[in-house]
């Protein structure tokens, strides 16, 4: 299995006059949340074929890569770093691949081994057409996922907040425009008319008082209450003391049949 060539174990990397034959410091481990930053090396694409053999070998060469994990020991010793079978005997930092999906879709997964099969996953990575990203933690999404719900809703509420105080005015407006064109009716005030019945008793007091009514007339005598009131009563009786008259019979003399 072809992979791509690595200095051997115990080698002076770098050049000997220069930094006086000392090794050089390996990197600093990786930061646990680089997703804002993506690795490509187009030279190593167009060079060797992404495929699970090769793929490990383009992840070492990204900031992402933890030079002191188990897979390096592996490289060092010229094992494929993703051999399962020599993993699982050691412990530390290793890199798993997890998911593929040849050529365009790799998934592989940092995580500490304590023990054969007791493993605890650290963090992911993605390798997309070429493109090395670091995934990001689950919390940090449902973060982001949170943080812009509670924007949109916000902005909603907002723009309700808006248009619900244009209705508000809009219907302000209407009501004083129809109570402008509806008459108004005026309040009556107690005191106001008390004041003016007090006024009107007083000045009622200050007139004259009404002159007497003008005499009747010379010979003018006032029928007196109790003949009226007999006369009355003597028609009533009479009235009431005549027969009926027939209406056959008392025609009168000119309603009568005449006989040749």
């Amino acid at each position: 299995m072809a992979a791509t060539p690595i200095p051997p174990p115990g080698a002076v990397m770098g050049n000997p006059g220069l930094d006086g034959g000392a090794n050089p410091a390996l990197p600093p481990p990786p930061g646990t949340d680089m997703t804002g930053i993506c690795f490509r090396d187009q030279l190593w694409l167009n060079t060797y074929p992404l495929d699970r053999n090769f793929v490990f070998d383009y992840f070492a060469l990204s900031p992402f890569y933890d030079w002191t994990c188990n897979n390096e020991q592996l490289r060092s010793r010229a094992i494929h770093p993703l051999d399962l079978s020599n993993l699982s005997k050691m412990t530390g930092v290793e890199f798993m691949l997890s998911e593929v999906m040849e050529p365009h879709l790799f998934v592989i997964r940092k995580q500490k081994r304590d023990g054969p099969e007791k493993v605890i996953p650290m963090l992911a990575y993605y390798i997309l057409d070429g493109s090395i990203y670091q995934a990001p933690q689950l919390g940090n999404v449902f973060a982001a996922r949170i943080g812009r719900s509670l924007y949109h809703i916000s902005k909603a509420f907002t723009i309700a907040s808006e248009k619900l105080e244009k209705i508000g005015n809009a219907e302000a407006e209407n009501e004083a425009a129809k109570s402008e064109a509806r008459p108004q009716k005026e309040a009556i005030d107690i005191k106001e008319v008390k004041r003016v019945n007090h006024i009107l008793g007083a000045l009622a007091r200050k007139l004259p008082p009404a002159p007497a009514p003008p005499p009747f007339p010379d010979g003018y005598v006032p029928p007196k209450a109790t003949e009226t009131e007999k006369g009355g009563e003597d028609k009533q009786s009479s009235d009431a003391a005549l027969p009926p008259l027939d209406p056959i019979i008392d025609q009168g003399p000119a309603k009568r049949q005449r006989f040749q």
